[in-house]
């Protein structure tokens, strides 16, 4: 069959960047370390597994909740009014299939023809490809380089917003970046959503994976913001369940009817006996989440002190995330052409900074959570090794 040319054909998602050149070298037989893919390297934690076990051995197989699982939907809401100061009910949770499929009944039951969104850059490249495919425009406003890390610029983000801006992506902590936004730096954009009537959608897939003195704040706990937010969150990172595919969206609950006319459309609803092992992990003991974000922690210093030893490469400490985001610029070459040789050469894959912005140029994104202490220091040999070789190609 023929397609016909229609609007969205020229729209396509950017792929998965270095990945599928890193898998089709590890299909041949390379020993690729594998830390672009923003993956978590442990197993779900037995306790959740085997809830959702136990919940197949009990017959929950048939069709649930359009909204998803009620039981779930209240302990997230009780999560949110305990710890992040939010008063969310069961009915202003969406369950969803991921943070992809919160974000896509946002960006397809609040855009329309034409609207404009405002994504900060370095930013995440699935949200603009669902921007995209709403008909809406991507606005890109660059954060600013403060104290060496990426920060909102309130003046550059007001500057961008015309009469058909109608939102503004945060992700909070910011992938691929590491930053976590403070207080104040939230303040400013609550200040310019409400003088400019702007929603906002707040990623906060990475809320508990925070380091050393950085606290993560819910945008939507700031005053008269609950109204204009729309949460999007997942068991992906924390509790190492991005395979479940288990994300929720909280939003006032007339948003949440509009979210919901999207996903009972799409996957009519989440799967049943995920949710149950994903209200084990609400609900039980979160020392496993203590323990995964130790791990990460003592992976992040690994790859922080390894590459601030190479020279050409500065590397700040991430405050947030799985993610180390070097600036490479020393080296006189382009982020896309380094990557390449680095997976070519030492067998280590590491996502070019450019595929998250224009201002992503001269960064490389390293993942340090997606693979073992072993491997990850196995890969920073490597790295480092090639990277003090006279093999770097220049310009």
């Amino acid at each position: 069959m023929k397609w016909p040319a229609l609007r969205m054909k020229s729209q396509v998602n950017k792929g998965f960047g270095m990945y599928e050149t890193a898998a089709s070298m590890q299909s041949r037989g390379a020993d690729i370390i594998h830390l672009e893919v923003g993956r978590p390297s442990n197993v779900t934690p037995r306790h959740i597994r085997e809830a959702a076990k136990s919940a197949l051995d009990k017959g929950i197989v048939h069709y649930g909740d359009l909204q998803g699982l009620g039981a779930l939907r209240e302990a997230l809401a009780a999560r949110y009014s305990q710890e992040r100061g939010v008063n969310y009910t069961a009915n202003e949770i969406l369950i969803t299939n991921g943070v992809t499929q919160a974000a896509y009944a946002a960006f397809m039951s609040g855009l329309d023809e034409g609207d404009e969104v405002i994504v900060l850059a370095p930013f995440y490249p699935q949200h603009n490809s669902k921007i995209r495919l709403a008909g809406a425009r991507v606005v890109e406003v660059p954060l600013a380089m403060r104290g060496g890390m990426f920060r909102l610029d309130a003046d550059a983000l007001e500057d961008a917003i015309t009469s058909v801006t109608r939102m503004v992506v945060l992700i909070n902590p910011a992938n691929p970046i590491g930053t976590v936004y403070t207080k104040a730096e939230l303040e400013d954009l609550a200040s310019i959503a409400k003088r400019h009537d702007l929603l906002v959608l707040s990623d906060e897939v990475y809320e508990y994976i925070t380091f050393d003195e950085s606290k993560h704040i819910s945008f939507a706990s700031l005053p008269e913001m609950k109204e204009r937010t729309i949460t999007v969150n997942a068991f992906t990172k924390a509790y190492a369940m991005d395979g479940w595919r288990i994300g929720y969206a909280a939003a006032p609950a007339h948003i949440i009817a509009d979210l919901r006319r999207v996903t009972m459309n799409t996957t009519t609803h989440p799967c049943v006996f995920a949710q149950e092992g994903a209200l084990v992990a609400v609900t039980s003991s979160q020392d496993c989440v203590k323990e995964m974000v130790d791990e990460d922690r003592r992976r992040r210093d690994l790859v922080v002190e390894s590459l601030n030893l190479v020279p050409g490469i500065t590397c700040p400490v991430p405050q947030g995330t799985i993610y180390a985001f070097p600036d490479v610029r020393g080296f006189g070459v382009m982020s896309d052409q380094l990557a390449l040789q680095i997976l070519e050469s030492a067998h280590v894959a590491v996502e070019s900074g450019s595929f998250y912005g224009r201002n992503g140029q001269g960064h490389l994104r390293i993942c340090f959570g997606s693979e073992p202490y072993d491997r990850v220091s196995e890969a920073m040999h490597r790295l480092t090794d090639y990277l003090t070789s006279e093999n770097v190609a220049k310009p």
